[in-house]
């Protein structure tokens, strides 16, 4: 093995990472410290290398496209060999490694992981729990079937109600005002180069600053961080009672992700891959979008929220909360760590644990705030509507029925709440806003260009065109500038 030996010595005197390398695997960890408690940060490690590896593989197959990205994971699905297996193995491992992280974030806050000097450690963590977010959010959009299409929708309607920059970051999100095939082509980039780098950055970050810094020692009890003394005592405590990572340690991590990977493979054999379901299609509006398992607690939030606290409770509390995990180890830096001198960090993480899960199970039938009343199939456009009207009116009519707008739309106090009520839709838009939002779509509406002929196009604004009270006429470009000018001030 003598060339194997010199290839090492070549190769490590040009890339000299053997010193760090030995530094990892060597550096001192607390004997406590070596205990399952432990091995959720490496797990969470080992499957981000699994989503990497698997997504790197699917990309080879997978057309980021509008007009063909279901196709393609149909052909992952039915087409190659153990392309199912490869989708359920992504799939599942990213519900593994949010499940992972999030644990992990539980014990480093239960255990006061977060306190001096570990404040850029937690900080840095804070961050890879936000992105392995972003990585399941876009990675369920890539599916691009019914639900993901409507999810995609919602999420642009939230990101909408930011002030100020609420419509630049929709542009930001869809590669334009409406979802397009531009959409499809961003979120692939934020899916696979994106967030993923970022995601290695902050992670290796984290990893050197777990190596620098050292494992947090286990909690005991009357064991008081001091900024003062807190390295000096456990330099002394690695010193007298540690044990090196490798092989004191190590083999608990390792065992520990082998497990996990095993689960995700058994997942992924047995349940499958998710989706893709129907071909995503603006004009079929019966599907009730739901995010994936994680995020199923902010939809059961939103729907038992009045309408009128949406937007605060939005814009509000993510904020906070992140702010909140943020700033936690500057204000609680010092002090007990151990749990059982801390009952209101039990208490708050309890409570957390058991809000998220009721939240979880009521979101996996609660429908989405505000409801959507599926009304095809239902009655028809009132007569009123129609009565008296051109034979171009009332084919209109026939269009806003066929093609179900009043499963988002209301007219006469019936329909759907996604979208605003059209009885006086006439008074607020122009013929040409009407068609050029039809066509193109804006805010949480999709575009409904590619889906209606000019003719129906035309026969749909011409109805929109009647729905203003008898005594006011529709709104005209004319109409609009003088409206304008008037509320203009006077100087």
């Amino acid at each position: 093995m003598q060339w194997l030996k010199r290839l090492y010595q070549w190769t490590d005197s040009r890339l000299q990472l053997g010193e760090p390398i030995k530094e990892m695997a060597l550096h001192p960890v607390p004997n406590k410290t070596a205990s399952w408690w432990y091995v959720f940060g490496s797990a969470a490690f080992v499957l981000l290398m699994l989503q990497i590896v698997t997504g790197i593989l699917l990309a080879l197959v997978y057309v980021p496209s509008a007009g063909h990205a279901w196709e393609s994971l149909n052909v992952l699905n039915h087409q190659l060999t153990l392309g199912w297996f490869l989708r359920a193995m992504h799939g599942w491992g990213s519900n593994f490694m949010v499940a992972v992280v999030l644990i992990h974030m539980a014990q480093v806050f239960l255990f006061g992981a977060y306190k001096y000097p570990r404040e850029l450690t937690w900080i840095l963590g804070v961050f890879l729990l936000l992105m392995t977010l972003g990585m399941a959010f876009t990675g369920q959009v890539l599916r691009f079937d019914q639900d993901a299409y409507w999810g995609l929708g919602i999420g642009a309607s939230i990101a909408s109600r930011v002030p100020l920059v609420g419509s630049s970051v929709v542009h930001l999100m869809l590669g334009g005002p409406i979802i397009a095939g531009a959409t499809l082509s961003r979120f692939f980039a934020f899916h696979v180069f994106v967030i993923p780098g970022m995601l290695l950055i902050f992670a290796c970050l984290h990893v050197w600053m777990v190596v620098k810094l050292g494992v947090n020692e286990w909690p005991m009890p009357g064991r008081i961080v001091r900024r003062s003394t807190y390295v000096s005592e456990y330099h002394e405590l690695t010193t007298k009672d540690g044990r090196p990572f490798v092989p004191g340690a190590v083999w608990k991590d390792a065992f520990f992700s082998a497990a996990i990977l095993a689960a995700v493979a058994v997942c992924a054999v047995v349940l499958g891959p998710y989706g893709p379901g129907g071909q995503p299609d603006p004009t079929i509006i019966q599907t009730a979008p739901k995010p994936d398992f994680f995020f199923l607690w902010l939809y059961a939030v939103l729907s038992y929220l009045p309408p009128s606290l949406e937007t605060p409770f939005l814009l509000i509390v993510p904020v906070l909360g992140i702010a909140a995990l943020v700033a936690l180890p500057f204000y609680a830096g010092e002090g007990e760590k151990s749990w059982h001198r801390r009952p209101v960090a039990v208490i708050m993480l309890t409570t957390i644990a058991v809000s998220w899960g009721v939240f979880t199970r009521l979101g996996t039938f609660t429908p989405w705030s505000p409801k959507m009343n599926a009304w095809s199939g239902g009655p028809p456009v009132p007569s009123r509507y129609i009565r008296e009207t051109s034979p171009l009116v009332r084919q209109g009519a026939i269009v806003f029925q066929s093609k179900q707008c009043r499963n988002c739309h209301s007219i006469a106090g019936e329909g759907g709440q996604r979208g605003p009520a059209l009885d006086l839709i006439a008074t607020r838009m122009t013929e040409d806003q009407l068609i050029r939002q039809v066509l193109q779509g804006g805010g949480n509406m999709p575009a409904y260009g590619k889906n209606l002929t000019p003719a129906e196009v035309n026969a749909l604004v011409q109805f929109l065109e009647t729905l203003h009270p008898a005594n006011q006429p529709p709104a005209t470009d004319a109409s609009r500038n003088t409206a304008m000018a008037d509320a203009e001030p006077k100087r």
